[in-house]
C-alpha cells in the first residue's frame, strides 16, 4: 500500500527543486527527490509528441508515495505514466504549464504569468518556492558583515537562458550601473551568484565589486539566505522569476536588473508587470526608492486549497 508522502520529480535544476520541495513542505509531507533523465532521443521531443511510457527513462524508479509532484518539461511524461499505471492510488500535481492536456493531472499549479486556466488549475502570484521566513531569519548572522552605518544591498545574479544571453556588454552595463548607483560611502553590496551563474560572470563581479563590497564566489545557500535577511534592498537579475519570487517573501524593496532579451519575452513581461502592480518590485533605474508591501507567501496560501482537492479525491 502506498504511503502518504510525496515523490518529487524534476530534472534537478535548482528552481524546479525549490518549487516541488516548497510545495511538499507546505503540505507537511515527507518527501524524496527523483531526478528524471530521459533517453537521449526523447530529450529533443516536446511532451505533447512523446509516448506515455516509463520506458523512456534512463533509470527506472519505484513510486511508493500517494502524492507525485512534478516540475519541468522532462518530468511531465513520468508523472502521466505513473498516473496511468496507478490511477486513483496517487494524486499527481504538476507545477508550471505542462504543455499537454490538463486531464492527465489531478492538479496543476501555475504562475499567473503562464496565463493558463482550468477546473484543475490553481494560479499563483509568481513562482512558489521552498524559502521560509523562519529559515531566512535563522541564517541572519552567517556572513558576519561589519556594515557600519551603511545600508546593505543584496545583488543576486541568475544566469543565461533562452531569453537572456548574459553577454559581456550586458553584464558590464548592469554591474557598473549598480556600482555607480549604490556608492560605497552609503552602501555595502553583497553579490550572490546562483547555480546558473557562469564562472566568467562571477570573476567579473569580483573584479568590479570586491574592493568596497562583499562578493560570494561560490554557490552558498546560507550566504543567500543571510543576504535576504540582512539586506535593506534586494536586486535580482531579470532572467530569474524564481529568485525574484523568493525575494518577495522578505517584504523588502526588490529591484529587477533589466537586460536586453534575444527573443520574445511576453511571459517575462507579464511577470514584471504583475510584480510592479503588487508593489513588490521595480525596474532598476537611476534613482533609489524605499517601499514596502505584504510579504508574498503563495505556497502556504494555496496549501489548504490543495488539501481540499486531495480530500475530495479520497487521498487524505
Amino acid at each position: 500500500m502506498l504511503e502518504l508522502k510525496a515523490l518529487l520529480l524534476t530534472q534537478g535544476m535548482h528552481g524546479m527543486v525549490s518549487q516541488v520541495e516548497g510545495l511538499a513542505k507546505a503540505l507537511k509531507l515527507n518527501f524524496k527527490h527523483q531526478k528524471i533523465k530521459l533517453k537521449p532521443f526523447w530529450n529533443l521531443i516536446p511532451p505533447k509528441l512523446t509516448p506515455i511510457s516509463e520506458n523512456l527513462l534512463t533509470e527506472k524508479f519505484v513510486c511508493d508515495s500517494k502524492i507525485v509532484i512534478s516540475c519541468g518539461r522532462k518530468s511531465v511524461i513520468s508523472s502521466i505514466a505513473l498516473k496511468k499505471r496507478l490511477g486513483k492510488e496517487i494524486f499527481n500535481i504538476h507545477i508550471q504549464d505542462p504543455k499537454v492536456s490538463f486531464k492527465y493531472f489531478d492538479l496543476i499549479i501555475s504562475p499567473k504569468h503562464d496565463n493558463i486556466n482550468g477546473d484543475n488549475v490553481i494560479q499563483t502570484q509568481g513562482s512558489i518556492h521552498y524559502l521560509t521566513k523562519k529559515e531566512i531569519s535563522e541564517n541572519s548572522k552567517y556572513l558576519q558583515l561589519d556594515k557600519g552605518k551603511k545600508q546593505l544591498v543584496a545583488f543576486i545574479i541568475g544566469g543565461p537562458n533562452r531569453y537572456y544571453d548574459y553577454s559581456d556588454e550586458q553584464i558590464h552595463f548592469i554591474f557598473n550601473k549598480i556600482k555607480t548607483l549604490f556608492t560605497p560611502d552609503k552602501f555595502k553590496i553583497i553579490v550572490i551568484p546562483s547555480y546558473r551563474t557562469p564562472e566568467r560572470v562571477i570573476k567579473k563581479a569580483y573584479n568590479t565589486f570586491s574592493v568596497n563590497h562583499n562578493v560570494i564566489k561560490t554557490i552558498d545557500k546560507k550566504a543567500y539566505l543571510c543576504s535576504l535577511s540582512i539586506a535593506d534592498y534586494i536586486i535580482v537579475t531579470c532572467d530569474s522569476t524564481s529568485m525574484i519570487s523568493e525575494a518577495a517573501v522578505t517584504g523588502k524593496p526588490v529591484y529587477m536588473a533589466m537586460m536586453k532579451a534575444n527573443r520574445d519575452t511576453s511571459r517575462f513581461k507579464s511577470f514584471y508587470a504583475q510584480f510592479k502592480d503588487l508593489g513588490i518590485a521595480k525596474e532598476l533605474t537611476d534613482s533609489i526608492d524605499n517601499w514596502s508591501y505584504d510579504k508574498l507567501d503563495e505556497v502556504n496560501r494555496i496549501a489548504p486549497l490543495i488539501k481540499e482537492k486531495m480530500k475530495k479525491n479520497g487521498i487524505i
